[in-house]
């Protein structure tokens, strides 16, 4: 099926009312967006102002294809550092070629990107659970905002972890510069004070008029409060990076596939979480399309990597957008800054910037989901999976832990590969529920007291698919189950929609053990799939019988 690409869809049946939260989220966003773009350009090793000119293109190629109506792209913290891995190994000691590099990159991305949207690889997604999701935005949030908080205190950030920088903060406490944590935890007050009492007006804004006033006005930035500083004007040089090869643009591919998957895995979280509060889909497919259209437009503009960003997402969801606009807005201002207004932002406070993304970031930090995964479990669950009762919460856990352990890349993968291995052992370990008759019913005898069963008579159903990694584990319990005085096991197929080999050849092993003990084994109410598969596996050899209904299979017993 061909994939549709409708533009500017967040822009179809545009409302009148939508304007002025748009307009003033895309003022908000702007004010967060410009200085924390010189900041990740920085992070990616390359000049401050290479962050202005990625951001401007990325927004607007994003809106053109994305599928989140309030996604905001452009340069982040996690892509940069993986940015800066990547090239500097590659290009030494030569800033030029490492600023090149750093383009080609976000070129590689974005081919990447797109021919990941257009042969439909959004359904990785799938392999990215929803608590698996939530555990790593919890994880990055966190990561963020501990990253912030050496900006809010003045003192020097110290590399690592979450936890090594937790370390690095608690042990330069006394170094604390008063006057920068002053100017802090005022913007940080006046952003959650509007956001609780005056939501209407644009807290992130008023801090970022704030912090540059207190600046200007008392001199600040002479006394050791670390601003923005300056910023270079004009527009960037458009079109391929020179100076680099094809071979380079090979070499750069199958890095640029972890640049990706960082990007989407971080992005999709963002527009998932803000998409799920406004109560419309996302499309992977579309996702990963104008995450590869923003990179190739960040590239072809001197830039370097963007993706998806959870802290300006926050701020633009906070600010109440509701369409894409916002991020229009935001791109047509960044390039009014490009040309007219840098100086605005080099008085701006680094405290009040660290503010503004913190108050951002602080409500995805969603402990009570966490709980809330915790409390899904039963004695029933427990019972059958013991500790890996409570997989989905496990998940989340492991992805949170291993982006605060190890970053962002390792944990997502830590996340995914920690539910996938507790699906199968959850799969391997199915329900084997004895089966007795409660009218013309056969239900779960352990949970209708009242149903009636025979000692001659067992009746089971394997309340999962049958295949290689439970087929061993389904035989001991069926044969468990059986007794002295048990003379027919009857299989109750219809809660086993799948089965491969192995567990077709492990059916025929236990028709053959019980046979050994006296006892006939016969299948009920088999779907085409599982009858079609058992057909396969015996070669010839004496069929297992196969019955319409429980009914006629227990009637086969003799005494019936």
């Amino acid at each position: 099926m061909a994939l549709s690409i409708p533009v500017f869809e967040s822009l179809h049946g545009y409302r009148r009312a939508w304007l002025r939260p748009d307009v003033i989220a895309g003022l908000t966003v702007w004010a967060v967006m410009v200085p924390e773009a010189l900041a990740y350009a920085t992070i990616a090793g390359v000049a401050p102002v290479v962050g202005l000119y990625a951001a401007v293109p990325s927004l607007v190629l994003y809106a053109l294809v994305g599928s989140s109506r309030h996604l905001i792209v452009g340069p982040m913290s996690a892509t940069a550092a993986l940015s800066a891995a990547i090239i500097a190994p590659i290009a030494g000691a030569d800033n030029g070629r490492y600023l090149v590099l750093s383009t080609a990159l976000a070129i590689a991305t974005g081919i990447v990107g797109l021919l990941a949207g257009l042969i439909r690889l959004g359904f990785i997604a799938a392999f990215i659970s929803e608590p698996v999701l939530k555990g790593f935005i919890v994880g990055l949030a966190l990561i963020i905002i501990i990253g912030q908080v050496p900006k809010l205190l003045g003192i020097d950030k110290h590399e690592g972890n979450f936890f090594e920088q937790t370390w690095g903060i608690i042990t330069e406490l006394g170094h604390t510069h008063w006057r920068t944590l002053a100017i802090g935890l005022i913007s940080l007050a006046l952003v959650l004070a509007l956001r609780r009492w005056l939501p209407f007006i644009p807290g992130a804004l008023v801090a970022v008029a704030f912090g540059t006033v207190a600046v200007a006005v008392l001199g600040l930035d002479e006394k050791n409060v670390a601003i923005v500083g300056h910023i270079d004007s004009g527009l960037p040089a458009l079109g391929l990076p020179s100076g680099v090869s094809f071979r380079d643009y090979l070499d750069l591919l199958g890095p640029a596939v972890g640049v990706l998957l960082i990007g989407f895995a971080e992005g999709l979280g963002a527009a998932k979480t803000y998409a799920a509060k406004a109560g419309y889909a996302i499309d992977p497919n579309r996702e990963l399309l104008g995450l590869g259209a923003a990179n190739l437009g960040a590239g072809f503009s001197s830039g370097m990597v963007v993706n998806g960003s959870l802290s300006k997402t926050a701020v633009n969801g906070g600010a109440g957008a509701k369409t894409q606009l916002s991020g229009l807005i935001v791109a047509c201002l960044t390039l009014i800054t490009l040309l007219f207004l840098t100086g605005l932002f080099e008085k701006l406070p680094d405290a009040t910037l660290a503010a503004i993304v913190i108050a951002a970031v602080i409500e995805l930090v969603d402990i009570a989901a966490l709980r809330r995964l915790y409390r899904v479990w039963t004695h029933l669950l427990g019972s059958i999976y013991g500790k890996a009762a409570r997989a989905d919460f496990l998940a989340a856990m492991a992805a949170m832990l291993g982006v605060l352990f190890f970053d962002t890349l390792p944990g997502l993968l830590i996340g995914i590969g920690v539910a996938m291995l507790l699906l199968v052992y959850r799969a391997s370990q199915p329900q084997v529920t004895r089966l007795g008759k409660e009218g013309s019913l056969w239900v779960a005898a352990e949970r209708h007291l009242d149903a009636a069963t025979r000692p001659d008579l067992l009746v089971v159903r394997v309340e999962s698919g049958l295949f290689f990694a439970n087929s061993d584990y389904v035989k001991d319990q069926i044969e468990g189950l059986c007794t002295d005085r048990t003379r027919m096991v009857v299989l109750d197929a219809e809660t086993s929609p799948s089965i491969d080999v192995t567990a077709a050849a492990m059916l025929l092993a236990l028709r053959d053990a019980l046979a050994a003990r006296r006892i006939g084994f016969a299948i009920a109410r088999p779907i085409a799939q599982f009858g079609d598969a058992l057909g396969s596996a015996e070669h010839g050899d004496v069929p297992i019988p196969i019955h319409s209904t429980v009914a006629a299979a227990a009637a086969a017993l003799p005494g019936s």
